[in-house]
């Protein structure tokens, strides 16, 4: 079958285009959503099943729906949950939304297009000049589309360790995907944790590791030791302060613009939000050794000040610092050796350089996601060695225009070709959270609706 359009991918990015469409195309038209992941539209993020594991953002920016603001916050309220609007939600609430809102259109299928959803990963992709592209999947079978939006995003980081830095008797010890939660009722209540990452990933983990009764020791382990920044109380929370941006663009001067900014009276966190609507047409400005400068040395900071946590979350992690049940070292990381007392993690620390090391039972890959590219995807891979897509020179996803439309080779875009997402973060760098993906997705939505009217 020939389908109008294709989503391929089975995370948030997915079920926002997958959403646009059904409101934006004629019953007469068609759409596959191509993806092996069983909990469609929660992805990793959403499907977790613990209360605490929140959203960073608050409630009532996370609708779904860019037209319909409030639409999470009345799911909360229609479902009993004492949640505000500048409260944050549990994501597991929050993938429920996300599944009820396709849920409810797809009910209405005598009004909407048709959705079919293919139970498998594609493979491969060629191009076809009468059918548009046709992908083979892993199941054996064929899939062709007029249009396709890329929707893949982004696998787990690797251990930051060379070949050989690992003992072989310690892998049964190294979780190094933390999302697979099954790993957790391996641990002993008493049983030291190492780290490796201090950023939202590891506040996920230790708070899952709480709730499954582990009452030891964590050592957190990273090269800086930063930790991310709470968002204030709702009757605390400044109104977004406008950025002063001088002429340059050199990430020094503009980072002096805005710590003048905060002498000079501005609340910081105020002055991140106030970034948001500019970030995009910011980093566009940017060129790409002005680019990778802040990406080697400032976007530790940027993530720990822009991808804040909810305060309650916050607040117990304090407490479990303060407690002495998680200590935070900054430093690199070198070997990973059998010891007598299970794993021996050295590295050296950040400020003296002097060696150091401490036992652990088990070491939890923490170290966030990798950056969005090509070579987590065979798919991608594929397509790259074809010419039908490009990377992005930074290793930030692919090359698309400011449309979203997947660039080739040469770098011209490749008719009814989009990505949404992680994968277009080359372009618009800010594209991660939910209220900036959703803006993405309605606009990819329209444009292929587009097409299909002429």
């Amino acid at each position: 079958m020939l389908y109008d359009v294709a989503v391929v991918g089975s995370g948030f990015s997915a079920i926002a285009v997958t959403i646009n469409l059904l409101h934006l195309l004629p019953a007469s038209t068609s759409i596959a959503v191509v993806g092996d992941d069983p909990g469609f539209g929660r992805g990793t993020a959403y499907r977790t099943e613990f209360y605490v594991h929140r959203l960073n953002v608050p409630a009532g920016r996370m609708s779904v729906v860019p037209e319909k603001p409030d639409d999470f916050v009345e799911w909360l309220e229609e479902h009993m949950k004492q949640v505000s609007a500048d409260g944050f939600a549990s994501r597991g609430d929050y993938g429920l939304y996300l599944r009820d809102r396709l849920a409810s259109l797809l009910r209405g299928h005598e009004r909407r297009a048709r959705v079919d959803f293919v139970k498998a990963k594609a493979t491969n992709c060629t191009h076809c000049s009468k059918a548009g592209r046709v992908f083979h999947l892993d199941n054996g079978g064929e899939l062709s589309a007029r249009n396709v939006v890329l929707c893949l995003g982004v696998g787990n980081a690797d251990l930051p360790l060379a070949a050989g830095k690992i003992d072989a008797g310690v892998e049964r010890r190294i979780v190094r995907n933390p999302w697979r939660l099954s790993w957790l009722s391996k641990v002993g209540a008493s049983d030291t944790i190492c780290i490796l990452g201090s950023g939202l990933t590891m506040i996920d983990q230790v708070l899952a590791l709480r709730v499954h009764g582990h009452r030891g020791l964590v050592r957190v382990l990273s090269r800086r030791g930063l930790l991310p920044h709470a968002h204030p109380p709702a009757d605390r929370r400044a109104p977004a302060v406008e950025p002063k941006l001088g002429r340059s663009r050199e990430i020094s001067a503009l980072l002096a613009g805005f710590r003048k900014q905060v002498r000079d009276g501005a609340d910081w966190r105020g002055l991140m939000d106030g970034l948001r609507p500019v970030t995009q047409g910011l980093w566009q400005q940017l060129t790409k050794e002005q680019r990778a400068r802040f990406l080697r040395h400032g976007l530790a900071w940027w993530n720990i000040h822009r991808h804040r946590i909810a305060p309650q979350i916050s607040s117990r992690v304090d407490t479990l610092k303060r407690d002495g049940i998680v200590t935070i070292h900054a430093g690199f990381l070198e070997t990973i050796r059998e010891g007598p007392r299970g794993a021996l993690v050295s590295y050296r620390e950040r400020q003296s350089r002097q060696p150091r090391s401490f036992n652990a039972d088990w070491i939890v890959n923490c170290t966030g996601m990798e950056r969005a590219g090509v070579k987590h995807s065979p798919l991608l891979r594929q397509m790259q060695q074809q010419g039908l897509i490009a990377a992005d020179e930074l290793g930030l996803g692919l090359c698309v225009d400011t449309e979203s439309r997947v660039l080739g080779l040469p770098e011209e875009p490749q008719p009814g070709l989009y990505a949404v997402g992680a994968l277009t973060a080359g372009q618009f760098w800010e594209i991660t959270a939910v209220p900036d993906i959703r803006v993405q997705a309605k606009s990819v939505a329209s444009a292929i609706a587009e097409t299909l009217r002429v």
